[in-house]
């Protein structure tokens, strides 16, 4: 065992792995058998984890389940799969199409979090790296995921914020942010226009999941003074992206 791990985590991790395996129902004597610990440290280990909502015990026999967190734990990872598989051909469609650099991002609160990338191997290189996080008002993708939260939403994570400007041209005004985000939603896309960087465009489109929610924005960024001259094309295409990347999903308009 690494000098890093930590014992109860990993025990923690052995005893859930041992009741997905063995169970739908194991008790603390045949646990502590077949992970090799004691009764006090398994007795500790599934009381934590009852806790947490990750087992469940049943009074009746005093024996215990997966609960519903690890439930809702698997879906969000099956999710998370089913998301690169659906947004990968879609940005790669794109990208050929336009020639310009795709990302990928959704939304934690106030900040975008990049999860897909693909460069431009014929424009300026955009230092966007996956998993890098940004503030969500001075991007096309953050403006994108914010303007499809629904309004009780929206209210809570405007309420208070204090939009940082990055250049001259991020928006600062919380009203004007909502006039943004009204008109975004309306139709279906998201400009970016040097509000992050300057002489940077970008522009973003939702990406619905098969319950029509809106889980990540895709879009696509270069230079100003290449892509501007070709909004009326390049528009519909990241609208179009977003579309078949909802459709993997699961998604019916």
């Amino acid at each position: 065992m690494s000098s890093r791990t930590l014992s109860s985590v990993r025990n923690a991790a052995r005893l859930l792995k041992a009741i997905s395996a063995h169970g739908p129902e194991m008790g603390i004597t045949e646990l502590s058998q077949r992970l090799d610990l004691g009764k006090s440290t398994v007795h500790r280990l599934v009381t934590t984890l009852a806790e947490e909502q990750l087992l469940v015990k049943d009074p009746a026999t005093a024996r215990y389940r997966l609960g519903l967190a690890m439930y809702d734990l698997g879906n969000t990872a099956v999710n998370g799969l089913n998301l690169h598989s659906a947004l990968s051909p879609a940005m790669n469609w794109l990208q050929d199409v336009t020639g310009g650099t795709v990302h990928a991002g959704v939304l934690d609160h106030r900040e975008v979090i990049y999860v897909e990338r693909l460069e431009s191997p014929n424009m300026l290189r955009l230092f966007i790296e996956v998993g890098r996080r940004q503030p969500a008002h001075s991007n096309s993708s953050g403006k994108c995921l914010l303007a499809f939260l629904d309004r009780a939403e929206l209210d809570k994570v405007l309420d208070g914020w204090v939009l940082v400007p990055k250049t001259v041209h991020t928006i600062t005004d919380l009203s004007e942010l909502r006039r943004q985000l009204t008109e975004i939603r309306r139709n279906g896309y998201a400009l970016n226009e040097g509000e992050s960087e300057l002489g940077i465009l970008s522009i973003a489109a939702p990406v619905r999941d098969r319950k029509g929610s809106v889980v990540a924005a895709i879009s696509l960024a270069g230079e100003e003074s290449q892509l501007r001259e070709k909004l009326g094309t390049l528009i519909p295409a990241v609208r179009q992206a977003g579309a078949v990347a909802s459709h993997q999903l699961g998604y019916q308009k």
